[in-house]
Formats: structure tokens, sequence, C-alpha cells
């Protein structure tokens, strides 16, 4: 029976809401997500691969032994015998985890050891670290950029960077990828129009999917030039770049011209986690206002161990560099002999342009059956057009696994006429 104001009774008595306009279906856009569908059906899908290691500690995935060629394990201390021996130690002495924040019980006496060594490393007054290289950057650029405050960032800059942009309260100024020159202009359209506000620039060190280096020259002296603060994101440069493996500032005699450094430990130093380094006083601000760090669980100390013992063997091993450049210059040279497109690649990563997505996908699919494993780059990662090959290389490459990675690219790029 109907009451007066239209709604209804059940049997029980109970009272039944009438029905109302509502809105679409938030899964809709799940249902209608066509890319991955169109991938598979093709049969070329090449993510989320699980890999497993055989006896001697080489992996396999699929139940077949593969070379690997997509890591970012630069220096190859993933199975280094003192890093593994001081994962050990610690899960022995602090058991699994710290399970809390750094902010409340999280902290550990490992971790300021660490953040001691890496401000040292780095030539900073302090260091800090976070439980991700990614939450390193939401966390600082997100706290440091306030509503009134700028941040300029390279086009080809990573998600992390990005994403961190897009969580602070500042306005966000894209440059073009490289040119400090498209920076220089975009500062001074900003400054033309605004006199309030601080300025940040934000740069990758070594851009991650095309293996160039940023010119840090010219960007430092813009941000000098307009009074910008300039943190350099150096994930795939630290460890691998400069005399000591201080990374891209080194490579470039600039340390004392970067604010902020941040780096990431799950490369060159075979773990997990990320830190910034910089000066006391705005590491103290951070650490007290990141939200990210505040409200994270800290960094296990198993992988605060592991990055102590890399610290170490980046600091006394030099000759891991040594190979892995010599590996570089060769791999780099091969590939453009074959006349493939490696993007003006300057590091040891070095991308193999394909451009259209179904075919870098078949590419991939191709070299995996050939027992060689490397990554399939697509868009939003590059831009449309300029899909790749990210193929990555280790000092602990042996010169035969290097000649199978050649081989079958060799194979493949001629049976799909991508060379001739």
């Amino acid at each position: 029976m109907m009451n007066p104001v239209g709604s209804r009774e059940a049997a029980s008595g109970e009272r039944i809401s009438p029905r109302i306009p509502h809105a679409p279906d938030l899964f809709d856009k799940c249902r209608r997500y066509e890319r991955l569908r169109i991938v598979r059906e093709a049969g070329v899908y090449p993510y989320f691969k699980a890999f497993s290691m055989n006896g001697n500690g080489h992996p396999t995935c699929e139940g077949r032994p593969i070379v690997m060629a997509g890591s970012n394990n630069y220096l190859g201390l993933t199975q280094h015998v003192k890093v593994k021996e001081a994962c050990r130690a610690a899960v022995e002495r602090y058991g699994s985890s710290c399970t809390g924040s750094r902010f409340l019980n999280g902290t550990i006496d490992l971790h300021e050891e660490l953040e001691a060594r890496l401000a040292r490393f780095s030539g900073k007054e302090a260091a800090i670290v976070f439980s991700t290289g990614y939450q390193t950057n939401l966390g600082v650029i997100s706290c440091l950029v306030g509503k009134d405050d700028y941040v300029f960032c390279d086009r080809e800059n990573h998600a992390s960077i990005i994403d961190g942009c897009r969580l602070s309260f500042g306005t966000l100024k894209k440059y073009r990828h490289g040119e400090a020159e498209d920076l220089d202009r975009v500062m001074q359209a900003t400054l033309d129009k605004e006199d309030e506000g601080g300025f940040l620039v934000v740069t990758d060190g070594t851009f991650s999917m095309t293996g160039r280096i940023v010119d840090l020259p010219r960007i430092a002296a813009v941000s000098r030039r307009f009074g910008a603060r300039l943190l350099l994101d150096d994930a795939h440069g630290i460890g691998v770049l400069g005399a000591g493996g201080r990374g891209t500032a080194e490579h470039f005699g600039l340390l004392g011209e970067v604010d902020l450094l941040m780096g990431t430990f799950s490369k060159s130093f075979a773990s997990l986690g990320g830190f910034i380094a910089g000066s006391r006083e705005v590491l103290d601000y951070v650490q007290h206002t990141a939200r990210s760090l505040m409200f994270s669980a800290s960094m296990t100390p198993a992988s605060v161990a592991a990055v102590l013992a890399a610290l170490d063997i980046i600091e006394t091993e030099p000759e891991r560099r040594e190979r892995l450049w010599a590996i570089t210059g060769h791999m780099k040279a091969a590939f453009d002999s074959m006349g493939f497109d490696t993007a003006g690649s300057q590091t040891p990563v070095i991308p193999v342009v394909i451009g259209e997505d179904l075919r870098t996908m078949d590419f991939w699919k191709r070299l995996f059956r050939e027992g060689v494993y490397v990554n399939a780059i697509v868009p939003p990662a590059v831009p449309s057009g300029c899909s790749l090959l990210r193929t990555s290389y280790m000092a602990t490459h042996t010169d035969e696994e290097l000649n199978r990675i050649l081989d079958a690219f060799a194979k493949v790029g001629r049976e799909m006429g991508v060379i001739a």
C-alpha cells in the first residue's frame, strides 16, 4: 500500500525507497578496455611474465632458460654474495619487517646508517630513504611545491615525477624534452605573468626509455638564471655514471649545482626503495611533511642491508662500471651497424625503435622464442608512433650472452624487415 509520500512497504512492513535515477556503472570503462583484448587476441601480450632461477642463478621463464636483456640490475649485484649475506644477517637480527612508518615506530638504526652513508656519497648534508623510488618523487615534489609555486618538468620525465607534480598544489609547466631553450622560454613567460611563488625544475638524469643523458649544464644554468631550485631524478644514473658512480651530476662535475638528488635502490643498488639528498634544512621539512614517507611502512631491514652492501661494492669495485661501459659501447655499435634505430642512447639503456605498437610486440614475442627477454615499451611510456624494445645491460653479462642477444635481434629484424 502506497503511503502519502510515494514510498511503499514490503510485506514485512519494511520501508522500501522508490527507485531513483542513478549514475552509469563505474566499471563500464573496464568492459570497454579494448587495447588489452586486441593485444591478447593477437597473441603478442608481453607483460607480467613470471621468472624463476635455475640452480646457477640464471633466469628461466615458462620453463625455459633465457638471456635477460631487460633488467635494471646494471652492476649485477642482486646475486652478489655480499649483498645476499647482508640480507640474511639483517633478517636474523631485525626480523622481516619494521611494521610501521619512519615517522612513528618504523625507524631502525640501519635506516640512519644508510642515510648518513648516502649523504656522504652524494656530497650533501643529509639524505632520507623512502620505501620506493616512486614514493620518493611523489612525497618530495608534492610537499615542496605549494599552491603559489611552479614546477617545470621535462615532457619525457618518469611517471612518478609527473604524478608528484599533479599531487602538489602548485602549477605544472612542461618544457620540450631535453631543450634548455624551451625551459628558459617557459620560465620567462611564467615570470612575466606572476611575481609570487617559487620555481622548481625537475628532470631525469638518464631518461629511462631512450637511455639519453640530460644536458645538465644547460638545464642548471637556466635554473640558476631564474632563481629556481633543481631536483635531479638520477634513478638510472647513480651507480653507472661518474668516476665514483655518483651519477649524472658527477659525470658533468656539477654535484654542487643540484639542490636535490633523488635516486632509487631497485637499479644499481640491487634492492627496493628510494632516497632524496640535499640540505639538512630542506630535508627536515620533507621528513615532516611528505605524506608518502609519513604514512607508508618503512624499508624492510633486508632491503636496507642490501643497499649498504651494494654501496660498499660501488665504492670499492670500479671495475664493474668499467665492464658495464665496455659492454654498452659494444652493444650500441653492433645495433647501429646492423641498421637499428637506437634513439641516440648514451648509456646501458639501449632502445631499438620499431614504431607501431603491435609490430613492436610481435618483435618482442619472436625474440622471446629465441630465448632473449627485453621490454616492449608502448604509449604512454613513449610518444605515439615511437614504440620500442628497451634493452639494458649488466656488468655480469658474458660475451656469449651478448652474442646471443645480437644474433636474435639480427634474425628477427631481418625476418620482419626492420633491417636489411
